[in-house]
């Protein structure tokens, strides 16, 4: 089989830049090791930037998200007896959107069968080959089947665990584990808030979010080795009463269908281009998901990366050339600010930490430029 571009990884990255390159005329095909059902299952991520959103618009993927998507003018930041709202809209003129990554996965999986381009689900023995010269990729199908696609260039989209970042050679490797890990929790309640709630509090950092007018989500700091067995629904509830409870206001709760513990991390690997090979999101990088960012800088790279191609096979390799670069510089800022929002929200080292990240909190919600700030990173950087 041959194809100009091969995708490793058919999560949002890579159904991504395979809509965008088949756009413009370019051939893919994409490998995916899970089920089309997994990956579509799959529970991420859920605020898009204002530039996400005019992307997915402007590419015929908005029919839905306008439909369903929840837009929000901003965040709600606590500390004990205070909650500030901060308005994103206008700060920057920018909001964001509430509209789960499985939304996303779900809309970009139907245009992909709409438009006939093949994929290969529960691919397995992966492997890439001469990515410096004639790139191709070997693999074993869903029904066991040995595989050969040649290519011109391959794209990995396949995650941290997937085999592509392997294939790059002499990478430098930048990486922090937090001493903290999320509890997340999914309930059909309705939202308790208008926007997303981001709590300091002494028991550790809380989180409100919403899936939906009628499925809320939520997050709890927690040891990274946290037994999830020792928490029961009512200690759940109980715990979130305590840390997003400002007076006059009441959390409303109801049945938990899904729980499970998020270890928090930053990580990041350089160059994410050797030869014909190229990595795009959580292939090169990962950020804490307290800033939003995730899929958002997956988004940007394959934006990026899909116009790069596209001059690429037109003649024009300053793009290409320039990628890694390019994309890094986005890369740095955005896992800056998710640094600085877990560190600031987090509770971690001693008081005299506490009275910092306090005092920065403060500085947040009273400093029109302290909050433009954060509203300028929350809402995304151009595109």
């Amino acid at each position: 089989m041959r194809t100009q571009v091969v995708i490793v990884g058919a999560g949002p990255a890579g159904l991504l830049l395979s809509h965008l390159l088949g756009l413009e005329g370019i051939d893919s095909v994409l490998l995916e090791r899970q089920t089309p059902e997994y990956v579509q299952a799959r529970i991420r991520a859920g605020i898009l930037e204002a530039g996400t959103v005019e992307l997915l618009r402007d590419t015929g993927l908005g029919d839905r998200l306008d439909a369903e998507g929840m837009e929000h003018r901003g965040i709600h930041l606590q500390w004990p007896g205070n909650r500030h709202h901060l308005d994103f809209v206008d700060l920057t003129g920018r909001s964001v959107t509430v509209y789960g990554q499985t939304e996303v996965t779900k809309d970009l999986m139907a245009a992909r069968e709409k438009a006939g381009r093949p994929a290969f689900y529960s691919a397995s023995e992966v492997e890439l080959h001469d990515v410096t010269g004639s790139p191709f990729v070997t693999f074993v199908d869903g029904d066991g089947h040995a595989q050969r696609i040649d290519a011109d260039v391959v794209v990995g989209c396949d995650g941290f665990h997937g085999p592509s970042r392997d294939f790059v050679p002499r990478q430098q490797v930048w990486e922090r584990a937090y001493p903290f890990a999320w509890l997340g929790v999914l309930a059909d309640v309705a939202p308790s808030t208008d926007e997303l709630i981001y709590a300091w509090h002494p028991d550790g950092f809380a989180m409100h979010s919403m899936r939906s007018p009628h499925v809320s989500r939520f997050y709890l700091q927690v040891a990274p080795d946290e037994d999830i067995a020792r928490w029961s629904d009512d200690r759940i509830w109980t715990a979130l009463s305590e840390r997003l409870g400002v007076p006059g206001w009441t959390l409303h709760t109801g049945p938990i269908t899904e729980k499970s513990v998020l270890p928090m991390r930053s990580f990041v690997t350089t160059p994410m281009r050797h030869g014909n090979l190229y990595l795009a999101g959580d292939a090169a990088h990962i950020v804490p998901p307290t800033g939003a960012k995730g899929l958002n800088l997956a988004v940007a790279d394959v934006a990026l990366l899909s116009t790069a191609l596209t001059a690429s096979f037109q003649g024009d390799d300053d793009l290409v050339d320039a990628y890694s670069e390019t994309a890094l510089r986005r890369v740095w800022r955005c896992t800056h600010f998710s640094w600085w929002m877990t560190s600031m929200l987090h509770r971690h080292g001693d008081d005299f930490d506490a009275q910092l990240q306090l005092s920065q909190l403060q500085r947040t919600v009273t400093s029109e430029a302290a909050a433009t700030e954060l509203a300028n990173n929350y809402a995304g950087l151009p595109l």
